[in-house]
């Protein structure tokens, strides 16, 4: 494996993932990512469905000029000067059913999580949670890659609401699926020997019977990483095995976030505590980047590279050959980061996917 340092940026499930291919690394054989800065996730979209639902409405993905989510709405700004608009509740024939299986809105094992729920426009909320998320941000400012203060209270207010909102509407989602024998190992609580004993009699089959097979599967690409003989493929679909395991091998099953998760990593209560742990709640503007949230993450990003922190950085890109179709690769170029400012609306084996360079 490389001995590069990377950063890298994803949703909930995604950070989740690293987290775990790092923390197991005796049987996953780890990764070289050291910064998480994990995205705000109320849910994630498929980008079939998303293209089949815009032509339905007259409309086709190379006419949109940009996405955003907003005050309650998701919205297509198309080239032409048109708006075409819908309530996030309309969303649902696009949505991935994957999604309803996750509880954690805020990426609580990230280093520094960021979105623009709770923040006027141009602005983020930054959620630092560890020290060395503290010590980017308080770097970023120092040097005046961005601008922070406190986030008020009414801000918090709405941030904590659309949090619980998640948590409450999932965990039903969850409870009737187990009640249907669909199970969801991620939300049942397990201490560390027991997580490590779970995970050392599982192979690919049984993430194929535990997660793939009953809709749990977020496509992070972490099994496809972890692989050491290169058996896993990611489809736009699903995992799936192109040879047999080898005999002892269990990475896939420690490395996906949608198999057991110790209480080390997730306490028992951490759906009591929407915002998960955290050092402090900011109001961050990035005067030099217009994005979504992209703004202050490749602020973020572009610090790390510059001033040494990291060797590389995972960002997502449009694919060139499908449009809005989201790609992932590492670079070092400030330039790649400044291009590929801004959100895409569609799940991608982010991360993971572009660390496969990395794995020799």
């Amino acid at each position: 494996m490389s001995n590069k340092k990377v950063a890298m940026v994803g949703t909930p499930c995604q950070i989740l993932a690293a987290t775990k291919v790092n923390r197991y690394a005796d049987f996953t054989g780890g990764s070289p990512i050291d910064v998480k800065i994990g995205l705000f996730c109320m849910e994630n979209f498929s980008y079939s469905y998303l293209e089949r639902f815009l032509k339905e409405n007259d409309i086709e993905l190379y006419e949109v000029k940009e996405f955003r989510i907003e005050k309650g709405y998701f919205i297509a700004y198309l080239i032409d000067g048109n708006i075409f608009k819908i309530p996030i509740a309309e969303t649902e024939p696009f949505t991935r059913k994957n999604c309803h299986v996750c509880t954690d809105y805020t990426s609580d094992v990230s280093d520094i999580a960021v979105g623009s729920v709770g923040t006027g426009k141009n602005h983020s909320t930054v959620i630092v949670r560890t020290e060395k998320g503290k010590e980017i941000i308080d770097n970023c400012i120092k040097n005046g890659s961005i601008e922070a203060k406190p986030l008020d209270e009414k801000g918090e207010k709405l941030l904590r609401n659309i949090a619980n909102k998640k948590i409450k509407r999932n965990t039903k989602i969850i409870n009737k699926r187990e009640a249907v024998a669909r199970p969801v190992l991620s939300k049942r609580a397990v201490n560390e020997e027991e997580f490590v004993d779970e995970c050392s009699i599982c192979q690919f089959n049984n993430l194929q019977d535990d997660v793939i097979s009953v809709g749990s599967c977020v496509l992070c690409g972490a099994c496809e990483y972890v692989c050491p003989i290169d058996a896993i493929k990611i489809n736009h679909r699903k995992p799936v095995i192109t040879k047999d395991c080898e005999e002892d091998c269990h990475a896939c099953y420690f490395a996906c976030p949608r198999t057991f998760v110790s209480e080390e990593i997730y306490p028992n209560d951490i759906d009591e505590k929407p915002l998960g742990e955290y050092i402090e709640l900011l109001d961050v503007k990035a005067d030099s980047i217009i994005g979504q949230d992209g703004g202050v993450v490749s602020a973020i990003l572009i610090n790390l590279l510059e001033n040494n922190v990291v060797d590389e950085v995972s960002i997502v890109a449009e694919d060139k050959d499908a449009p809005w179709r989201p790609v992932s690769y590492l670079t070092s170029r400030v330039q790649d980061v400044v291009s590929a400012a801004g959100t895409k609306y569609s799940t991608v084996p982010i991360g993971f996917k572009s660390l496969n360079s990395k794995k020799q």
